[in-house]
């Protein structure tokens, strides 16, 4: 139960760690989210742990990434990609599909180059255990 309790505080603290960051009042991400004022105070409080749903409009309230609440809420794993994932999925300048397509691009390079690595590296030999007992 602690845990559940910890998971609600953490995605209440980041909800609000963005909102200031975005410089909106709760009233004003209230609005811009459709979710009451009093439910969004209780959510940054951590007194509630909101649903995906409720994740997704106040994402799209403080105009981050859905994926960015929904890892902090405990939801989804960390997303692959490392830094550059996480620069474009941070881009307020870029909209939700062209973060997307981007991450999809990236990824399918990333998949490219592993799989053009697996390519040149020579076959090993029926004797190779892959140790070395020099």
């Amino acid at each position: 139960m602690d845990k559940v309790a910890d998971i609600a505080s953490d995605i209440g603290e980041y909800i609000k760690q963005q909102r200031n960051s975005a410089k909106i009042s709760l009233r004003q991400l209230s609005k811009l989210a459709g979710v009451s004022n009093p439910y969004l105070s209780q959510i940054e409080r951590g007194v509630r742990k909101p649903s995906a749903e409720i994740l997704q409009q106040i994402a799209k309230g403080l105009r981050i990434s859905a994926e960015a609440l929904y890892v902090q809420a405990g939801i989804l794993d960390l997303p692959k990609g490392g830094p550059v994932g996480d620069a474009i999925r941070a881009d307020p300048e870029l909209s939700e599909r062209q973060k997307q397509v981007l991450l999809d691009v990236y990824e399918s390079f990333r998949r490219e180059n592993h799989v053009a690595e697996a390519a040149t590296k020579p076959p090993a030999t029926a004797g190779e255990t892959g140790t070395s007992k020099e």
